[in-house]
């Protein structure tokens, strides 16, 4: 018997749309969210072992070139012909060769190995973590984003979490009102929470260069402590950065090694927002951090708004991390008003428990799972099709 044979092999892909309602709608500068989509994709092994992997993007194609239902398509259509029948437990030479045979779809790949490496863990009973590197902590903090637009609501929702010990980090999403308005909304909100709560903005590009260095001061002198992506260009980032007593991350500038390897060279950031599915996937978003760390640039654990399965192969990658200096924002699944798992995430003392079962060390709940998968979106690709 060969060992090809002997392997596991990817026998089947699975894939489908869940579409869940929101708490409440989710205003940023690029679009505002009035529910969540994910894209669901299951790899089924010849050994038996199904892995589990989520692609989603904020605001659908408002945020970036890739949608759930895009990267549906791409993995129906094309990197299925490239997985099906390969080696299931060789997962960095398959990703390869999905590398080299397909471009771009940082997200759908990121969805894919994030599969691969769920039923790897599966296979092997250890946490994805593990299969990585090895973790370095078993809790992230996680900051909670304020993004309803209304000063007196979002400081009434960053007491509920203060009261909950749930989070004491807040991200406000500002760009859409004129930089003083907006500046005027951050500054209440520090001010009503003191020192109890740190505040940060995420501007999402919204701002251009003379925005940016009148938003930023004021922010500052507000008690603001981080400014994330207020412009769009790479060179912009560089002439803000360090101007301030306020840091500067970048995070839509940051797609995967190659741009972080240009950001730290052009020195255009004291921190970096690692998203894994931007990254290109888990083990991407690893090297992007090996590059922050040589540059000397500090780390922060993005989100996509992912579901539970999105934002636990994030913590899975983060927990790696040599440095995580800044948390995470990772409270995608707090978002959404319906639990598609078996059992819910840990979120508490201000932190996100790493889940340290096999794989992903998570379970979906099927029956949940099938009633909001939208109509007529379930997919499934075998080796003959």
């Amino acid at each position: 018997m060969t060992a090809l044979a002997a392997a596991p092999i990817v026998e089947r892909i699975e894939t489908m749309l869940v579409d869940l309602p929101t708490i409440r709608p989710h205003k940023l500068s690029v679009a505002t969210m009035q529910g969540q989509t994910l894209m669901i994709v299951r790899i089924y092994c010849s050994d038996g072992i199904v892995g589990v992997g989520e692609g989603t993007t904020i605001g659908g194609l408002a945020y970036g070139g890739e949608s759930p239902e895009s990267m549906k398509l791409s993995i129906d259509r094309y990197v299925s012909q490239v997985i099906i029948g390969q080696d299931a437990s060789r997962v960095q030479a398959l990703m390869a060769r999905v590398g080299k045979m397909i471009k771009d779809n940082r997200f759908a790949r990121s969805a894919v190995e994030t599969a691969l490496l769920d039923a790897q863990g599966k296979r092997v009973g250890l946490p994805v973590s593990e299969l990585m590197g090895g973790r370095r902590r078993d809790r992230l903090p996680v900051a909670w984003t304020l993004a309803s637009g209304d000063t007196g609501r979002d400081i009434e929702e960053a007491e509920t979490m203060l009261s909950l010990r749930r989070h004491s980090i807040f991200k406000l999403k500002i760009g859409l009102r004129p930089v003083r308005e907006d500046v005027a909304h951050v500054a209440a909100i520090k001010r009503a929470l003191g020192d109890r709560g740190a505040v940060r903005v995420d501007v999402n590009m919204a701002w251009t260069e003379t925005d940016a260095r009148l938003g930023m001061a004021a922010l500052a002198d507000a008690g603001c402590e981080l400014v994330e992506q207020p412009v769009q260009s790479v060179a912009a980032l560089g002439r803000l950065v360090r101007r301030f007593p306020i840091a500067l991350m970048a995070d839509e500038s940051l797609q995967g090694p190659e741009s972080a390897f240009e950001l730290a060279r052009k020195d255009s950031a004291d921190v970096f927002a690692v998203k894994v599915e931007q990254s290109g996937g888990p083990f991407n978003a690893q090297r992007v951090a090996a590059i922050a760390d040589a540059a000397g640039i500090e780390l922060y654990g993005g989100t996509m708004l992912e579901g539970a399965v999105g934002t636990i192969i994030s913590a899975q990658a983060f927990s790696t991390f040599a440095n995580l200096q800044w948390g995470t924002e990772l409270f995608g699944p707090l978002l959404l008003t319906e639990e598609i798992l078996e059992t819910p995430l840990d979120y508490s003392d201000f932190s996100l428990a790493v889940p340290a079962g096999p794989g992903l060390g998570i379970a979906l709940d099927q029956d949940k799972l099938s009633s909001f998968t939208r109509d007529g979106s379930l997919t499934v690709t075998r080796a003959s099709e």
